[in-house]
């Protein structure tokens, strides 16, 4: 097993399922004797779930949302994943400049390369290995409504705009095919388990 520090994100649509997988990863991580630090976007640190709360719950203007998007990423890196990584850790993160691809510019609309000096202005490292829960947005957004009582700004878009947002996510995973590893969310569970620890034993025993 490689003991150097790791860098997995978690993607995917509003409902995909992602987030379930996160406490099975983490332990498959801990099993190979590695420490994994676990955190999430927009948040991961105090002043994050502070702008994550504006993010979801306030209406603001789409650069608003972008710039508060790359603000939380910015305290993100430097006072919880570089640290961790420097220390040897493994991190873990549901969702990451990925997912400002996906929303912000899939389904917002903010130009690429806008995103992309955002990116280069606060990014250290990208992440070694991102694994894509792919959906239907159709079942997703079905998803959400049976377990989501009070849904966000987000979760309340309609099905056009996760449909951006797929075709967004997917043509990152074109671009970037040796780093995003696109899996089918509508399988079952068990299946879905199976597939995310041989991806793991894959690409990073």
């Amino acid at each position: 097993m490689r003991k150097k520090s790791r860098f997995i994100t978690l993607e995917g649509i509003d409902g995909a399922g992602k987030s379930t997988h996160i406490k099975e990863i983490s332990q498959w991580i801990t099993n190979q004797g590695i420490e994994v630090v676990c955190t999430r976007e927009p948040g991961g640190t105090p002043f994050g779930e502070k702008l994550r709360e504006m993010v979801l719950h306030e209406k603001m203007d789409i650069m608003s949302e972008t710039l508060l998007m790359f603000a939380a990423r910015n305290e993100h890196i430097k006072t919880v994943i570089e640290p961790a990584l420097n220390q040897g850790k493994w991190v873990l993160s549901d969702r990451f400049t990925d997912a400002s691809f996906a929303y912000q510019g899939g389904g917002r609309g903010v130009a690429r390369e806008t995103l992309r000096t955002l990116a280069a202005w606060v990014e250290v490292r990208s992440p070694d290995l991102t694994l894509l829960f792919d959906i239907d947005p159709a079942l997703a957004q079905q998803r959400v409504a049976q377990s989501t009582p009070q849904p966000d700004r987000f979760e309340q878009e309609q099905r056009l705009f996760f449909d951006r947002v797929r075709d967004a996510y997917l043509e990152r995973a074109q671009q970037n095919p040796d780093r995003i590893v696109i899996i089918d969310s509508a399988a079952n569970l068990s299946d879905l388990k199976s597939t995310v620890i041989n991806i793991l034993n894959e690409r990073l025993v």
